[in-house]
């Protein structure tokens, strides 16, 4: 019998993959959403049989919902992966996490009613309803960490194995399955008090059902070579970002931080990024300079030229700023005239010198007639040496604007 069993096992995981790597292979013919579909719906009857049916096989007793069917979608999200890219594996990932997520707050309100039966009549298992939806949300959960690991593992193995992708196929699905198997044991133990021999046993099948994977993928591979697996583009860095989506958070973060006219980040993202700057600089010892820069008398740029002039000299000084500073420093528009230059790495002295320049160059701006130059009077603080956090750099680099101001303008104040 438990022979005959593991023969099943491997049947099972054979037409699983058969079934899913033809629909993976005609995705351009059909669409990569019945793939996608089709190994998310999979999902209920996996964690279903992860906590109620078992099967004996030689010295364990395993599930083929977690051995066949979980370790089989963790290895096509794999290969999902390798044949297209990280944005769209991540479709997969977060539309199963967030479908869980609303299995199992239903699987509470459900909980709400009174007496739930069964078509028969007979008492509705609300308590095993409860329990698969933990389950569930929690094997989700699992799979949203298990497949980022697996595809940077992946990545990562790529410098220590050169482009041999099913060694690399293998390690990596290894490595993250038996992490898995002990996060998911701990809480079905705790839900269902399996024994450890659940444990030993669904550790032993993933292994060998990710050996079956992976010698199967390998064979698809040998015989499709035309449709050729891409190698890695981009960094594992990179490939994290568009795991998480943090990508499109960079993309957001640079169209809605943006200063409408000068084209330098506004007051808002100053106030966003700035606070982490200044502290990561004063955290790492490399210090930090702010610089608070003030156009001269800008309100007669206005009165007398007109808006649209004055305009033009906020614009041609971002210009300056971006092109004076490097490429670590940042420059925002703190609000009217006025801009903000944070400095990672420069203590008083460089500080006072960068400034000295950004000076000069915005003096070499062209004026809207001969007589009048475009001159800005420069406030300076540095950490740690006046503080910290961004609040009191700003608040000393203002005080000494202000000393800038009144000592005649078109100077750099720095103590």
């Amino acid at each position: 019998m438990q022979v005959y069993n593991m023969i099943v096992l491997a049947l099972e995981a054979t037409v699983y993959f058969l079934f899913l790597i033809t629909l993976l292979h005609w995705r351009h013919r059909i669409g990569i959403g019945v793939f996608i579909t089709v190994l998310a719906s999979m999902h209920f009857l996996e964690t279903y049989l992860a906590a109620t049916f078992y099967v004996s096989v030689p010295a364990a007793t395993i599930s083929p919902g977690s051995a066949v069917l979980f370790t089989g979608k963790l290895l096509m999200v794999l290969l999902l992966y390798i044949k297209e890219d990280a944005s769209t594996v991540r479709q997969l990932i977060y539309g199963l996490l967030a479908g869980n997520v609303m299995a199992f707050v239903l699987a509470q309100i459900l909980d709400l009613h009174v007496a739930p039966v069964r078509p028969d009549g007979s008492p509705a298992d609300a308590v095993f309803l409860s329990e698969l939806g933990i389950l569930m949300m929690w094997g989700t959960s699992l799979l949203y960490l298990d497949s980022i690991a697996v595809i940077l593992l992946y990545e990562r193995l790529g410098g220590l194995m050169g482009r041999a992708r099913l060694p690399r196929f293998f390690a990596a699905g290894a490595t993250v399955l038996a992490f898995d198997q002990l996060g998911f044991y701990g809480v079905l133990h705790w839900l269902t008090s399996a024994p450890v021999s659940v444990f030993w046993g669904g550790l032993v099948a993933k292994m060998a059902m990710t050996i079956l994977f992976v010698g199967m993928t390998g064979l698809y591979l040998y015989l499709f070579r035309a449709d050729a697996v891409a190698g890695p583009v981009k960094g594992v860095g990179d490939v994290f970002a568009d795991l998480t989506y943090r990508e499109r958070y960079n993309e957001l973060l640079a169209r809605t931080g943006r200063d409408g006219l000068t084209g330098v980040s506004d007051r808002g993202r100053l106030e966003v990024e700035g606070p982490e700057l200044v502290r990561d600089a004063v955290r790492a010892g490399d210090g930090v300079a702010l610089m608070v820069i003030d156009a001269d008398r800008f309100k007669d740029i206005n009165d007398r030229y007109g808006h649209l002039r004055g305009d033009a000299v906020l614009r041609d000084i971002a210009t300056v700023l971006t092109g004076a500073v490097r490429k670590v420093d940042r420059v925002y528009r703190f609000g009217g005239e006025e801009f903000v230059v944070i400095c990672r790495g420069l203590g008083p002295i460089p500080a006072h010198a960068a400034a000295e320049r950004i000076r000069a160059e915005i003096g070499r701006i062209e004026g809207p007639d001969e007589s009048r130059a475009i001159t800005v009077s420069i406030g300076l603080a540095t950490a740690p040496e006046e503080g910290v956090s961004l609040l009191e750099l700003i608040s000393a680099a203002d005080r000494r604007l202000y000393r800038a101001k009144a000592e005649g303008r078109n100077r750099v104040v720095g103590d």
